[in-house]
Parts: C-alpha cells; structure tokens; sequence
C-alpha cells in the first residue's frame, strides 16, 4: 500500500494516449496494427442497430431513470446471466462508464477531506474521478492493504470513504475470487466505506469465472453498501452508444438519481431501446466471445515466442505481457514491428515493466502482429542506466 500527497487539490494528469502519439507515428510507417485503446472494431449486433432505429422517432425528453422496460431489461440479465438477484428500481443508467467512473467521487459529495482507494495497477479514471472531487486516493489490494490504508488515512483526520474494485481488471484482465470479494465487502460494511465494483469485462472470462460483487456469495441477501458498474461497450460492440448503469444500494442508487436530475445526465431514449435490445439477446455476446477466443489464441503463443510473459490475463479483452523492461522501451521496440500498445505505466507505477495488448482489431490484423512476432525480429530488451 502506499499514499500519493494529499494537498488540497490535485491538478489533472496529462491524458495518457497523447503520449503515444510519438510511437503512433512510428508504427504506421511499418503498417499499424493498433493493439493500444480497446476500442471494439466488429459490428453492432444487427437486434441492436434494428431497435436503434425502430426508437429513432424521439421528439421528448429522456428521463434520468430511464423507462421501467430498460430497468426491467438489466435486472432480468443481472439475474440470468450473473445470478444478481436485482431490484429493477435499483438500477440507473449512465452515459457510459467512464463518465460514471469520472463523476462518482463528485456526485457523492467527496472532498478534501475524503480519501478514495484504488487498485495498484487501475483504470487510470478511477484516479481522476478523485482528482475532480478534490479528493486524495491510496492504492489497496485486498482486505489486509485496505486496513491499512484506512488506518493511516484515521491518522491524518481524513476519512476514507469510497473504494474501488475491478474484476476482470483493465489492464491485467486478473479476477478477483467470490472469497476475497466477500471479505472486501464486510470489511467496508463495517468501516462505512462504499464498495464501489466496476465489472465491465464480466461476461468475457477465459481462464478464471468472474464474479459480481452483488452476487449473493459475496455479499449476502442485501445489497447495502456496495454499488457494481456494467457497461455494453466491450460485451455488445456498443462504445458508440455510451450505454452503461450503476446498481446496488437502493439508498445510493437514488441519491445518485436526484443529483443527476438536476444535471440532466439523460441518456438518450434511441440508446435506451438499443440498451434493451442488447440485454435481452445472449447469442450476439456467445458469437462475439468465440471471436476474441480466437484472436486470444492466436496472439499470445506468438507473445510467448517473442519472449513475452503474459501475467493474470483471466480475462477480459487484454493480454497483460512484459518481457522484464521499461514498459516505454517495450512500447518502442514493438512500434519498431508496426505494432502499437499501452505501457503499463498508463495504469500505475507497479506496471512500470508491462504492457498491455488489446484483442480489439480485426482478424486480420490480429494474424498480422502475430506474424511479426514470430518472425523472430523482436529485440532483446536492453539494460537501462
């Protein structure tokens, strides 16, 4: 565990992917294969764009809550895919996860004198959402880290109130176990902090089966004290759709419904009936799944061969690889193959030596990094003085 200063406000990072740009440049010179930002690139399942556009008539408002039909969409997939025995009126949806991700610290009233925890190597959001409340974070994993972190932050008059889980992670697709979830759990029901579980990658398990923080071997009958965030961007080929939800604590959940009435965070009624659609249907996700299992095949023996380790990795739409260097001098000898990632230090100090590799190109271009790799032209990492 450790503490970042705590001063009274903390200005904003630069924006990670501008970083990039240098090592864009150079990749497309060979011919890019862009492995970086985890962006789908197969369609928009065709129930999906046919309710879209059967919706596309919209002439009033959206509300906030969104229509019972959509509510009653996510609760019935909450309990048939996840075993989340869910109150439809305890759901909430958002314009995407990050915009939920950005603006919880916020709209729940942290301040300075609030401390958010988050995972070591994390979706680097979860750090800004913090910084916009002008709160401070601490990095925990595990209930004995979290103690920890709550004990030190008792010791500067601060309080912590909000930690944040990710399972399946991004970036290291690693899965958090139903045991270790529970013990989170009852840890932050008894110390009063909110366990806030952001679950995107859910339904896209390998090696390990993900677990909601909801589901009722984690957290009981009830679901006081703890919220879980979904998205349909990676699941359904919806980023363009920004079709999200929040659900949990019913006493939270509408806390955060009054204050974003008065903010008109509205989702548009189109990407509700598409949200709909979208919930309803298991087959677009099982056939969409079998297709990053096969790109998932194909790339990480040929990480192996280029003297990659791929570490965690369980789930989700990354591979999380390093071969004992830099992260950035990694990212540089892999834009030397056309090939572009995310260095691991986007995500935390302790990714300092991995990179993190997509599975969201095309087939095609999946084959094509593949055989780069493999081709033997990676150079051994040099030593850093």
């Amino acid at each position: 565990m450790t503490e970042h200063d705590w001063p009274e406000a903390r200005p904003l990072p630069d924006f990670p992917w501008d970083l990039l740009e240098p090592h864009k440049a150079r990749a497309r010179e060979i011919g890019i294969v862009d492995l970086s930002i985890g962006t789908p690139v197969d369609p928009t399942p065709e129930v999906v764009r046919q309710a879209l556009c059967a919706a596309a008539d919209a002439p009033g408002y959206p509300t906030v809550w969104g229509t019972p039909a959509l509510r009653e969409a996510v609760a019935g997939w909450l309990r048939r895919r996840l075993g989340v025995d869910a109150d439809a009126d305890a759901v909430l949806p958002t314009i995407g996860s990050k915009e939920l991700v950005a603006m919880l610290p916020f709209q729940l009233g942290l301040s300075a004198r609030d401390v958010v925890a988050i995972p070591a190597v994390a979706y680097p959001t979860y750090d800004v959402g913090a910084r916009l409340a002008g709160a401070a974070i601490v990095t925990a994993d595990g209930v004995d880290e979290l103690e920890q972190a709550r004990r030190r932050v008792e010791a500067t008059g601060r309080t912590l109130r909000l930690a944040w889980l990710n399972s399946p992670s991004n970036p290291t697709g690693a899965v958090t176990s139903a045991a270790e979830l529970a013990a989170i759990v009852a840890w932050g029901r008894a110390h009063g902090v909110l366990i806030v579980s952001d679950e995107c990658y859910i339904e896209l398990g390998w090696e390990a089966e993900p677990v909601s923080v909801l589901h009722p071997s984690v957290c009981g009958a009830a679901h006081d004290g703890v919220l879980a965030v979904h998205s349909l961007s990676k699941r359904s080929n919806l980023a363009g759709y920004r079709g999200a939800f929040i659900t949990g604590d019913a006493a939270m959940v509408r806390r955060l419904l009054a204050i974003r009435k008065h903010s008109g965070a509205m989702l548009p009624s189109p990407i509700q009936a598409a949200m709909i659609a979208a919930y309803g249907d298991d087959e677009h996700v099982q056939r969409q799944r079998a297709v990053y299992a096969a790109r998932r095949a194909q790339l990480r023996p040929a990480l192996d061969q280029a003297g990659f380790r791929v570490d965690a990795s369980e789930a989700g739409l990354y591979l999380w690889a390093t071969r004992g260097a830099d992260a950035w001098d990694t990212v540089a000898a892999l834009a030397d193959l056309g090939i572009l990632v995310a260095p691991g230090a986007f995500y935390g100090a302790a990714g300092a030596q991995h990179v993190r590799i997509a599975l969201t190109a095309t087939d095609e271009r999946i084959a094509t990094a593949a055989a780069r790799l493999t081709e033997g032209l990676m150079p051994a990492p040099q030593a850093r003085h």
